[in-house]
């Protein structure tokens, strides 16, 4: 664990009188320079405690290709990481580079660095006070909790799969449908490990709430992972979720997306209605049958 001599509170922002760290547009493709140097104190002493808390967790709730891909990575280092560092790292492995983007861009953009490998990561940090929720992903949601699964070859190959099939989907009006895929796997994802399941979504492994409430809870559905069923069932984007899907493996997970003929698919499910974000079906592989206690402590 890394030791933070430095607060984590002061500004959000770098030194704006500096010319070379002001803000300028970004360029066509929405990335922006990352202008590492610029960072201050405060914003790497934020990440360190971020990093700290969130390790101190995951050792024996997240993936296995997720914890091999923190220290190939590095990230024990102190301060919000180069990513040009990264970057080197991630291309010689699995052919990905990090950029920098200002914050959510285009859907076309987004899925074009996808399908060329480059993982588009916001470069601000969240403020001391966001520490446990924010709308807006920031440098660690995307770092830390996108980028070690990218040192995962097959992973790595299913991101660039994601890619590419949005900019299909864009065609085939079917963008909420791919959405719920993402939501689902790379966001808050699990996977079958250990004779048991362990974390690897982004949003889960980045926030420490989520990963106590996905890993330890007994209240959300834990189900295993079926293309139509994720891309029929709702999520929610303000509070922890009722209902998690489980890959058998991230091989399975790349056969599936590799193997399907997304736009019949798409076509099909058109013609079916929403499956609540809750709900279990008869069909379903339910690995854990949730209590709901969550929801329903919610809704009081």
């Amino acid at each position: 664990m890394r030791d933070s001599k430095t607060t984590i509170g002061g500004s959000t922002t770098r030194d704006r009188h500096d010319p070379y760290c002001q803000d300028a547009g970004p360029n066509g493709d929405f990335t922006i320079p990352q202008r590492w140097d610029c960072y201050t104190s405060q914003e790497h002493a934020r990440w360190d405690f971020l990093f700290n808390r969130q390790v101190e967790l995951l050792g024996s709730r997240a993936a296995s290709a997720f914890l091999e891909g923190v220290d190939l990575l590095r990230l024990a280092d102190p301060g919000i990481p180069d990513f040009d560092r990264l970057s080197d790292v991630l291309e010689a492995r699995t052919g990905w580079r990090i950029v920098a983007v200002p914050g959510l861009i285009p859907e076309h953009a987004f899925f074009d660095h996808l399908a060329h490998r480059r993982f588009p990561a916001g470069d601000f940090i969240r403020s001391a006070g966001q520490l446990d929720y924010l709308q807006e992903p920031d440098v660690f949601h995307d770092v830390f909790g996108h980028v070690p699964m990218l040192a995962n070859p097959v992973f790595a190959d299913y991101m660039q799969a994601y890619g590419q099939g949005g900019l299909r989907a864009i065609g085939l009006n079917a963008i909420d449908r791919l959405s719920r895929l993402y939501w689902y796997t790379v966001e808050f994802g699990l996977v079958r490990e250990a004779g048991g399941h362990r974390i690897f979504g982004a949003g889960i492994v980045s926030s420490y709430g989520e990963t106590l409430f996905a890993f330890d809870n007994p209240s959300p559905n834990r189900i295993g992972f079926d293309m139509a069923r994720v891309m029929r069932t709702r999520y929610r984007i303000d509070d922890y979720q009722p209902t998690y899907f489980v890959v058998d493996s991230f091989e399975d997970m790349l056969r599936q997306t590799q193997d399907t003929d997304f736009a019949p698919l798409y076509e099909r499910l058109s013609n079916m209605q929403d499956i609540a974000v809750d709900a279990t079906l008869y069909k379903d592989r339910v690995i854990t049958h949730g209590t709901q206690s969550h929801v329903q402590k919610a809704a009081v």
